[in-house]
């Protein structure tokens, strides 16, 4: 049986698909399993694909599917997967030799239901570190985690467990699939090195900012339906508060200021507005904001309805 199942959604990426199917063939680990999801794609990424499984068909399982996005390929894959582990990587990205060995290494040894470990972003003309931080306890976690599938490993028996998936048809499915997989995790460890390339390329989901960067708001409430439904919510009530006042003004705040259609921005910078303040009328008041001092936590407590307006004027102009 493979110790780890790494799941690679491939749609249209033949510039960057064979440095990652290099960097999982040639992963230390040798008991991995590679099972890449063709999801559609019309380019030449198939034919680069087949040369990796004539070479390696002991490693690599092959699915091709109609194109559904990728939480659909990645959902697609789930039950296909034989390993201990499941960890997920977008095709244009790539990994060091040893990543899923220090990373089940670790599992192990601490008895772990997930590995996190920090990566790089990597730009045409640099990279930079990307340093997670340590928390303790699943609220903790709730505040400080990095909302992203692809730096983690996850043991396979949680997720058939608690059946939980990415949202199909949606952006920020890892926002989603992230925050409904915390109530379930018991032990949690970090891998404090770098391991995985996050390429950041124009044209890419990440980069292109429109009308569909308000899905975020149907993505978080999913999660807070989730909790109510799962009998989490009034434990976890201050962090998914935080959470969702936190996107909305931060992350989120700053993708709307980047689109370039006025009449679209505008509505969805006022939808924003409308959302954090009726779904949470009393956010000034939360405890984290409030008793945990960052720069992040300074801007939004600053943030009334004028200076959120002034704030959307600033960040355009700087993003001209």
């Amino acid at each position: 049986m493979p110790k780890v199942s790494v799941i690679v959604p491939v749609y249209n990426v033949e510039l960057y698909i064979e440095k990652c199917l290099n960097s999982l063939v040639n992963q230390t680990l040798q008991e991995i399993e590679i099972i890449v999801v063709n999801d559609g794609s019309t380019d030449h990424s198939e034919q680069i694909i087949q040369k990796f499984i004539e070479e390696y068909p002991e490693k690599i399982v092959y699915l091709k599917k109609e194109n559904g996005g990728l939480s659909d390929a990645r959902n697609y894959a789930l039950p296909h997967a034989k390993g201990e582990y499941v960890a997920f990587l977008d095709s244009d990205d790539y990994v060091e030799e040893n990543t899923y060995q220090d990373m089940y290494e670790l599992a192990q040894k601490e008895k772990s239901d997930m590995v996190e470990c920090d990566f790089y972003w990597e730009y045409p003309n640099k990279k930079k570190e990307d340093i997670g931080a340590f928390y303790q306890g699943k609220k903790e976690m709730l505040e400080k985690v990095r909302v992203v599938a692809w730096n983690k490993l996850i043991k396979k028996d949680l997720l058939q467990k608690t059946e939980i998936e990415f949202p199909k048809g949606y952006r920020y499915e890892d926002v989603e699939f992230t925050y409904k997989l915390i109530p379930h995790l018991d032990k949690v460890s970090f891998l404090k090195k770098p391991c995985i390339h996050y390429i950041q390329r124009e044209g890419s989901i990440a980069n292109s900012q429109n009308e569909r960067t308000k899905e975020i708001f149907d993505v978080l409430e999913h999660v807070l339906e989730y909790y109510k439904e799962c009998g989490y919510y009034e434990e976890y009530q201050e962090q998914l508060e935080y959470l969702y006042v936190r996107f909305l003004f931060c992350s989120s705040f700053l993708r709307m200021v980047k689109i370039q259609d006025k009449t679209i921005r505008k509505k969805l910078l006022q939808e924003t507005w409308e959302k954090v303040n009726t779904k949470f009328p009393n956010w000034k008041k939360n405890k984290i904001l409030n008793q945990k001092r960052s720069w992040k936590n300074l801007y939004m407590k600053s943030i009334n309805q004028v200076s959120y307006k002034l704030y959307g004027m600033i960040l355009r102009g700087s993003n001209k």
